[in-house]
């Protein structure tokens, strides 16, 4: 099992098939809000396809190609973040998330996709993290531009949206720019320069 503390009540865990009828829960009571820029919702409308997604997580955290986590409020799922896939050769991932809309604007995946990114860099010693989101979900694109990724370009017609293509724009961090910016934050924390 991974589990990465994030702050007091706030942690992310990897999925568990016992989980998998919380999550469906989660999932249905957001399913118009998510709809707009989730592409997966018409695949996990019943239990067994939500069991079936969570055992397809397990197998790729188990073979090593990639880890999905629950985002965990108090004990309470509250959304998903991950690596879609790691690329080992490259030593980098891709990560994506959502959140339930009533756990929007507090915070919660700023923290959570940066906890993901220290574990990816910290622990797995990757170089590289992206994060892609379509163009036009200003509150996903927050999150990296947040964090200080930098925009590398927009993939046309990226991904099939229900009835449209959207495009993507590609955000990059590497390990030795997430640290200089750490080192940066640390040194202004202990002198109280603010710049």
């Amino acid at each position: 099992m991974i589990k990465i503390h994030v702050e007091d009540g706030l942690y992310l865990k990897n999925l568990e098939l016992g989980e998998s009828e919380e999550l469906l829960l989660l999932v249905d009571a957001n399913r118009p809000y998510l709809r707009e820029w989730l592409p997966w919702l018409d695949m996990a409308c019943n239990i067994d396809e939500m069991i079936a997604y969570v055992d397809s997580a397990l197998r790729q955290q188990v073979s090593g190609v990639g880890f999905q986590a629950g985002i965990w409020l108090e004990n309470q799922i509250v959304g998903i973040i991950g690596y879609h896939h790691l690329e080992w050769a490259n030593r980098s991932s891709c990560i994506g998330y959502w959140l339930a809309e009533q756990f929007q604007r507090r915070g919660i995946m700023r923290k959570a996709c940066r906890s993901l990114v220290e574990y990816a860099f910290d622990e797995w010693h990757l170089n590289r993290v992206e994060i892609r989101c379509a163009v036009g979900n200003t509150r996903s694109r927050a999150i990296p531009e947040r964090l200080g990724f930098k925009s590398e370009g927009i993939l046309r017609e990226a991904e099939w949206l229900y009835d449209h293509y959207v495009d993507h724009i590609v955000y990059g961090m590497l390990a030795r720019d997430w640290q200089a910016a750490r080192s940066a934050q640390t040194v202004t924390q202990s002198t109280g320069i603010v710049s």
